[in-house]
């Protein structure tokens, strides 16, 4: 693997809202992801809020991943345990590789903050098509731990001893 930059490389990624209760007005998740993925230099790609259903996420990430110019994808929302929580069913089918740890280490920050109520996160992240995916919970607190303690870091060319860089922008998509 490549060693990490030296210099910063912004990337374009995408922000779903998984929700059956907010609009793009009410968002905060969704929002609070936008400004941080700007305010470090990234390009906001694409932007879409979903009901939370299996197909209907299914298909707008199928989109960005099969999208030659869609690198990330972050969503939050519909990684719980309620009925209609259904993010991380609709996201594995796509996977190329899972990346294991990412649900547990999301689980062990946000321990400090919440406690055992971070057992029934299923974050989860993965790759698919060059293109790396991220799914959190969908409160605005989970966004902002998962962003600054993981996601964010590991968009960031500079971070070392790796990062996702080298695996979704070195070589363009097939």
């Amino acid at each position: 693997m490549p060693p990490a930059s030296p210099e910063f490389h912004p990337l374009n990624i995408c922000v779903l809202t998984v929700s059956d209760t907010r609009n793009l007005e009410t968002d905060s998740s969704g929002s609070y992801l936008v400004a941080s993925l700007q305010n470090e230099g990234h390009r906001l790609y694409g932007r879409e809020l979903v009901v939370d259903s299996i197909y209907a996420i299914r298909a707008v990430v199928s989109q960005w991943i099969a999208d030659p110019h869609a690198q990330a994808i972050v969503i939050t929302g519909g990684t719980g345990f309620s009925g209609r929580d259904s993010t991380p069913e609709a996201i594995t089918p796509l996977l190329d590789k899972e990346v294991v740890g990412f649900g547990e280490l999301f689980r062990h920050v946000s321990f400090a903050e919440i406690g055992t109520s971070t057992l029934q996160s299923r974050a989860l992240a993965g790759l698919a098509n060059r293109t790396v995916i991220f799914c959190l919970p969908g409160s605005t607190g989970a966004c902002k731990t998962g962003w600054t303690q993981l996601v964010g870091p590991q968009l960031d060319s500079r971070t070392r001893p790796c990062n996702f860089y080298p695996q979704i922008a070195l070589t363009p998509k097939p």
